[in-house]
């Protein structure tokens, strides 16, 4: 007897817990993380170039929001974020850099894990390619350009 008590104590407990859960999710009480955006294209770049990008975001809840280690899908890719918290109202940003010494396209992610509600993932794509070797103007005289 005592343990079929204890079971509906402790499923009581869960359900009422659970419920207190959703409603932080759908009074917007918790903290909330809002990007002006979530994909960058830097189109074609050049090798060595710099491939930062940096993703701006307002806390839009009501509590203070705190980011664990944002994940990238590679180790060419670096985040690097905020580490105090962001009080509700304010912005941020979160740096991405990508490795431009590595030739071709690439798709890359950059996972936000919080205490908000939403997993976000941000993406950088492009593709480096090689610098344009320089060209060296030609020689004119009056009679046109000079060769050698």
């Amino acid at each position: 007897m005592k343990k079929q008590i204890v079971i509906v104590i402790v499923v009581l407990l869960s359900l009422n817990l659970q419920a207190f859960s959703q409603n932080v999710k759908e009074t917007g009480t918790a903290a909330q993380i809002t990007f002006k955006q979530v994909m960058h294209n830097f189109g074609k770049i050049y090798r060595g170039a710099d491939g930062t990008f940096a993703f701006k975001f307002v806390n839009t809840g009501k509590e203070p929001l705190i980011l664990s280690r944002p994940r990238s899908s590679c180790g060419c890719t670096v985040p690097s974020w905020p580490k105090e918290p962001i009080l509700p109202g304010d912005s941020a940003q979160i740096k991405v850099t990508y490795n431009t010494h590595l030739f071709g396209a690439f798709n890359k992610t950059v996972t936000v894990h919080s205490n908000a509600p939403k997993t976000i993932v941000l993406r950088i794509k492009g593709r480096v390619v090689p610098r344009p070797k320089p060209v060296l103007p030609l020689k004119q005289d009056s009679a046109g350009p000079i060769s050698k």
